[in-house]
């Protein structure tokens, strides 16, 4: 695989999809491949160059796909394997990749290497997943805490050993320390690029080597300790991956990304390293998490908006220290993240259009590969939690139960509070294709509500409207893929110290380009363009203040030095 300047990816912008809530073509309430087929269109109107698809293989469904039970079937909810060679093809017709969700730090306890697993100590699969014999007083190994609360590591009575899983008991996780294991990934990895699939994202790839010593260490609030320090970037992670690359992933023309959980930039450089030895690149979580939750209410549940000054550094330092050593990747949203405009901007109907396309234009003037999730490009929107009843999100459901619960941490209503901010059911909510019954999404009932909102944010209304999101989107793409500074150009931050404004430029031999943008719903003081000798490339309005910017305004202006 070339690694050179102009890899295609590099150029590419991703569109996700989370099939379950895209677009349903039978009936049955649930996303499938043929719906997604029907809407290839829309997508090559939008005009991203990948999709990539979260989780389509076989699955009991405890955490909607990223629980395996066969790596080489399709979920029988999303369609057949005949279905998705069809998606395959009419996608390669219109020029769009496709890009496969690999979830293999773990499977389902239903997948058939656990169950025989299981059976017996000395079984050949018993180590492919990691087992440990109980303490004198025949507790958990340790007291880490899994992803989605309690403990990870659940007793299993027919050998009475404890087996470890970082997500849900239904998601034990693989022993990679097993070469067999290796073995059976690559090999299952091999079968999807002979179908003819264009790359892999990997699901917290940073977690598939653990510390062998599995330490415990000091109790939280909430009488667990922490996972992550022994489990994310182990000390084989990079070996397994340049094997990987090595038995897989060098033999194809491959988008590959890397979800990697408590990456830092250092570890980042190896991960996606220059000379092309492991992945692309790696998504890092630092401005989604971590200091982007200024005030916490426990771990991970906040109702605090994210300040700039906390993002930008954030993005800044990514943009600033990958320059010439490793590739990134651009990001707002997924189906782990809350919407966008929710997040990080305001979703009123005042200014929700706006800062939606702020947002849009901060992020995809950044260097690096940029990922759009499914409904981001019309503007949608979290949604409202009135009670625990709404929420069908494991991690969601079970944060309630642990710390609302069991040990009453938290009020019910300021978790439900937190859920609107940072719940994962924001970003699965169905499709909104229209003002129709459920959105257009079903003719059905929906595996989940639709946001109520969709009569007026919608992809039919969006399309109508050419001052939409939607074409603010389509445009930010336009220019990446014609004007090379915008991938390629140097990163420098400008005005650090604004508490409103952020503001950057991209320079590529003697052309530079400006960014600058308004966090906030009031018009401030800006310093930049104080000359005429600039050409616009895309705006939010149409009409600019000389020496301002307006409320959530955004500005991209270029000229040549020479």
């Amino acid at each position: 695989m070339s690694y050179e300047k102009h890899a295609w990816w590099k150029e590419a912008v991703i569109y996700q999809i989370y099939p379950r809530s895209f677009a349903d073509s039978n009936g049955d309430g649930i996303g499938d491949l043929n719906g997604i087929t029907a809407h290839l269109d829309y997508l090559a109107k939008l005009g991203i160059d990948v999709i990539w698809l979260s989780p389509i293989y076989q699955s009991p469904n405890d955490d909607n796909g990223y629980d395996i039970s066969d790596y080489r079937s399709i979920m029988a909810e999303f369609g057949t394997m005949e279905d998705f060679d069809r998606l395959l093809a009419e996608a390669h017709r219109r020029h769009i990749r496709i890009v496969m969700d690999l979830v293999v730090n773990h499977t389902s306890d239903e997948h058939p290497w656990f169950i025989e697993s299981r059976k017996s100590k000395d079984n050949p699969y018993r180590d492919y997943y990691i087992w440990k014999e109980p303490t004198e007083t025949g507790a958990a190994p340790n007291h880490w805490e899994s992803c989605f609360s309690g403990s990870a590591w659940q007793y299993d009575a027919l050998t009475g050993q404890y087996y470890l899983h970082c997500f849900s008991r239904k998601q034990p996780d693989l022993n990679w320390e097993n070469p067999k294991v290796r073995e059976e990934v690559f090999d299952l990895m091999d079968f999807w690029c002979r179908k003819g699939i264009d790359g892999f994202r990997m699901d917290v790839i940073s977690m598939i080597s653990k510390d062998q010593s599995f330490p415990d260490g000091p109790l939280n609030a909430d009488g667990y300790s922490d996972m992550f320090s022994h489990v994310c970037n182990g000390p084989r992670v990079h070996e397994y991956l340049q094997e990987m690359n090595r038995r897989v992933l060098s033999n194809y023309d491959l988008l590959t990304v890397g979800e990697a959980a408590g990456v830092t930039v250092e570890e980042a450089k190896k991960y996606a390293n220059s000379e092309g030895t492991e992945l692309g690149m790696v998504f890092h979580f630092e401005h989604t998490d971590g200091a982007a939750n200024s005030e916490p209410v426990l771990g991970k549940w906040t109702c605090t908006p994210p300040k700039l000054s906390y993002v930008r550094k954030i993005l800044n330092k990514w943009q600033l220290e990958l320059e010439g050593k490793a590739w990134g990747s651009l990001y707002w949203d997924n189906h782990d993240q809350p919407r966008v405009v929710s997040r990080f901007g305001n979703d009123s109907p005042k200014w929700r259009v706006k800062s939606a396309k702020m947002l849009a234009t901060v992020l995809h003037m950044q260097k690096g590969t940029p990922y759009i999730y499914q409904g981001e490009e019309i503007g949608m929107t979290n949604r409202h939690f009135s009670s625990i009843d709404d929420c069908v999100d494991i991690e969601e459901k079970n944060a309630w139960q642990q710390l609302v619960v069991e040990q009453k941490l938290i009020a019910g209503e300021t978790l439900l509070k937190c859920f609107d901010c940072v719940g994962r059911d924001n970003a699965r909510t169905p499709m909104q294709w229209d003002d129709t019954a459920n959105a257009g999404f079903t003719d059905g009932e929906p595996w989940l509500a639709v946001n109520p909102n969709y009569p007026a944010i919608n992809v039919k209304a969006a399309l109508a409207d050419k001052q939409s999101v939607f074409y603010y989107y389509q445009r930010l793409i336009e220019l990446r893929h014609t004007l090379p500074i915008v991938v390629y150009g140097r990163f420098e931050p400008l005005l650090e110290d604004s508490e409103e404004i952020y503001a950057y430029r991209r320079i590529l031999g003697e052309q530079v380009l400006i960014v600058e943008a308004n966090w906030t719903g009031r018009e401030v003081a800006c310093p930049l363009f104080a000359d005429n000798s600039w050409e616009e490339l895309i705006s939010n309005y149409e009409v600019h203040k000389a020496g301002f910017l307006q409320p959530y305004e955004a500005r991209v202006v270029w000229k040549s030095r020479g």
